[in-house]
């Protein structure tokens, strides 16, 4: 049996059985639960499973295993319990006891903060695309590095990679209004065509408010208005909509009250929107500099922490429609850093050999860009190298600002960013993971880190 299998079977165990599990879902390195009853899942069990490198017990049960080895889980716990990934069961069958905890689950999910729950729909609006994003975004790096090496961009096989490259991010809007839709439970293709409205080329050739309009005006920030906007509308058409013509005119005056109302106004406020973030995060970095720059780095953590980095992602992406390049994502890369930092000097002071363990199994990955392991793993549980993590990564964050450097995509981090850093400034990025790799360990092996912590891992 293989480890990703009995790893699966392990879970299961720990929540309750397969048919406790409602739904079924994952990202880059967690694999979602959501239960139909909460209370029968073991948080502390589910920790000292061997693979399992963190449990974050949220609105959905989240549980760290690591890039790579969540597919193949998710691929088994879906065949184990029959239940589609993304696919909510259906249980009219409920006891109780059942409903009662159905009921508890989602006030836990209302008492998050509004701003929490943005961020948190934003994320799962991204977090599909996530891999198509990281696909292209290398491969444009590597298109980057070659033209910079001094390649002929004319050259046939240079012109196929830009090609396969540019199609995730000519149809973003596109694919960013199904996801929209899907999240606020609309119909997905309704969503698809706003996203379609606000980046159609020929919106060059209508005049609105005696100026042509702009194709990509406001960014996904419109599109995901526009979609959540045809969403809403959807619902409630079809309240009133006689169930006879609701397969026709329900999609088409959802279709056209949200194509007028976009190009009217959605475009304009959205603009503006996009506009006003763009010139205050340019701001922030141009007057604050190295603060700035520590500041974000250093709090960025926090964010990865509660699942909610994902949220900046249309930023990232509104830089690099409006001015090609995107200046956070090199500092929030030293975020990651810092960790590595950080696991390196526990890992040198530590004679626990489950955490030396997990400390092995989780900083290649972490090397590239990916930091979960590390952090549900090795730094959160410990507490205090948690803080000197953020710490190494501001420091790193403070020199990425001083230098301005910027990257051509998003998706990925740490040294796997290194082909998307603009302008060649190869060194310079590397420059700063190694600052932030060595404050990171600085700071945790004289302030951060004694062996009793590793006590309780």
């Amino acid at each position: 049996m293989k480890k990703e299998e009995v790893l699966a079977q392990a879970i299961l165990e720990h929540v309750g059985g397969k048919d406790n599990l409602r739904q079924l879902a994952h990202c880059m390195t967690r694999v979602r639960l959501s239960l139909k009853d909460p209370t029968q899942a073991n948080i502390d069990a589910l920790k000292r499973i061997d693979g399992v490198m963190g449990v974050i017990d949220d609105e959905t049960l989240q549980i760290v295993v690591g890039p790579g080895t969540v597919n193949r889980v998710a691929d088994h716990l879906s065949r184990e319990t029959g239940l589609a990934i993304g696919e909510e069961s259906v249980d009219p069958n409920l006891t109780p006891e059942e409903r009662a905890a159905v009921e508890r689950q989602k006030v836990k999910a209302k008492q998050q903060s509004p701003f929490k729950r943005f961020l948190r729909r934003i994320g799962n609006i991204f977090i599909p695309l996530i891999p198509g994003l990281v696909a292209s975004g290398i491969i444009n790096g590597g298109a980057n590095f070659a033209k910079n090496a001094g390649v002929d961009e004319t050259q046939t096989w240079m012109q196929i990679l830009l090609l396969i490259g540019g199609t995730v991010f000519l149809y973003l809007a596109i694919l960013v209004g199904w996801n929209t839709a899907k999240e606020f439970g609309g119909t997905p293709v309704l969503g698809a065509i706003a996203g379609g409205i606000l980046f159609n080329p020929v919106l060059a050739d209508i005049t609105i408010y005696g100026e042509p309009l702009v194709a990509g005006r406001g960014g996904l920030f419109g599109v995901i208005f526009a979609a959540w906007l045809m969403t809403y509308l959807e619902k409630h058409i079809r309240r009133f909509m006689l169930a006879s013509i609701d397969i026709i005119f329900t999609p088409l005056l959802t279709v056209l009250i949200v194509g007028f109302a976009s190009l009217y106004a959605i475009m304009p406020v959205a603009g503006l929107l996009s506009d006003g973030i763009m010139k205050a995060i340019n701001a922030v970095l141009e007057v604050g500099g190295p603060l700035a720059g520590a500041v974000l780095a250093g709090f960025f953590l926090p964010l990865v922490m509660v699942g909610l980095h994902h949220g900046l992602t249309p930023i990232h992406l509104e830089f690099l429609n409006t001015i090609g390049n995107t200046p956070l994502l090199p500092i929030l890369a030293m975020a990651g850093a810092g960790q590595v930092g950080a696991a390196m000097a526990i890992f040198v002071k530590t004679r626990n050999p489950r955490l030396r363990n997990i400390i092995k199994g989780a900083i290649p990955v972490g090397f590239l860009g990916i930091g979960e392991p590390l952090l549900y793993g090795v730094t959160l549980p410990l507490g205090r190298p948690f803080v000197t993590a953020c710490l190494g990564a501001a420091v790193g964050g403070a020199f990425q600002a001083t230098m301005k450097t910027t990257a051509l995509g998003v998706g990925v981090s740490g040294l796997s960013l290194t082909p998307l850093i603009d302008n060649g400034m190869y060194l310079t990025y590397i420059g700063g993971l190694v600052i932030s790799y060595a404050a990171g360990f600085l700071f945790t092996y004289w302030f951060g880190f004694k062996e009793e912590m590793a006590d309780g891992i």
